[in-house]
């Protein structure tokens, strides 16, 4: 991978979108995570403002530690850089008890806190003119589909979208990110018992992207009883997700009925 040629891609393509949208920068939720960690430092590399938005909702302190030890790094690099803080756990708690809530939901309950971080992310972007920029790579966002509807997959745009898990690791190596963040384990942080993601899928971003390559290219390659099993969690996400991955379905009505 040419790292430092592909930072520069991003980099311009970030700086011309925005251009052409005449906007002013970005908003970038930072989670403590390596995607939101990469993705705010190439939209903070155009030069243009960038909002890092720290949205915690009932949140581990070890990733509020880690957003708050990438955004003062940013803030030292990138002096356009600004950062706001929004609590958004007694929100979370409010709605959720209004809400008719059905035991054993849980997952209801995870995409409720991404999707209030999606609102308060517009709601910063439209106040100053800025783009939402998203923070999904290739694996989650075109692979298993790992993202909440309307949650963190409601973006502007997708920066790192075209990227693995394995090349955002390389890229965040290049950048000098916060050690402690490359070296984390990844997690959306949406549940209380703080589980990872490979927790929830069952797999690795590795395995996972193994079996991506494997399918892409269409080989005949016998499978070992691992890499089965990887193959029959990756059609599984895949397959049950497909609603968030693909346009909205819209009813067209024949000439003949108008």
């Amino acid at each position: 991978m040419k790292k430092i040629k592909t930072i520069n891609f991003i980099k311009n393509w970030l700086l011309d979108y925005s251009v052409m949208s005449k906007t002013d920068g970005f908003v970038v939720g930072v989670s403590g995570g390596i995607d939101s960690a990469i993705t705010s430092t190439l939209c903070a590399m155009t030069k243009k403002k960038v909002i890092c938005a720290s949205l915690p909702i009932k949140k581990n302190k070890t990733q509020i530690e880690l957003s708050q030890n990438h955004i003062s790094w940013l803030k030292n690099n990138y002096p356009q850089v600004e950062e706001i803080k929004i609590d958004l756990t007694k929100t979370y708690e409010t709605l959720n008890f209004a809400l008719p809530f059905k035991k054993n939901n849980n997952l209801s309950l995870a995409n409720l806190k991404s999707r209030l971080r999606m609102v308060s992310l517009y709601f910063l972007a439209s106040t100053n003119n800025l783009l939402v920029a998203g923070t999904g790579n290739k694996v989650e966002d075109f692979g298993i589909g790992f993202y909440t509807k309307y949650g963190d997959g409601g973006v502007d745009i997708s920066p790192i979208a075209d990227l693995t898990k394995t090349e955002v690791y390389k890229l965040a190596k290049e950048l000098k990110i916060i050690k402690t963040i490359q070296d984390s384990e990844p997690t959306d942080g949406l549940w209380d018992d703080f589980r990872t993601d490979e927790d929830q899928i069952g797999a690795s971003y590795k395995e996972i992207e193994k079996i991506m390559e494997y399918i892409e290219k269409n080989s005949k390659r016998k499978l070992n009883k691992r890499e089965q099993k990887v193959l029959n969690i990756y059609k599984n996400f895949h397959s049950k997700n497909l609603h968030k991955m693909n346009p909205i379905p819209v009813c067209e009505i024949p000439n003949n009925l108008r």
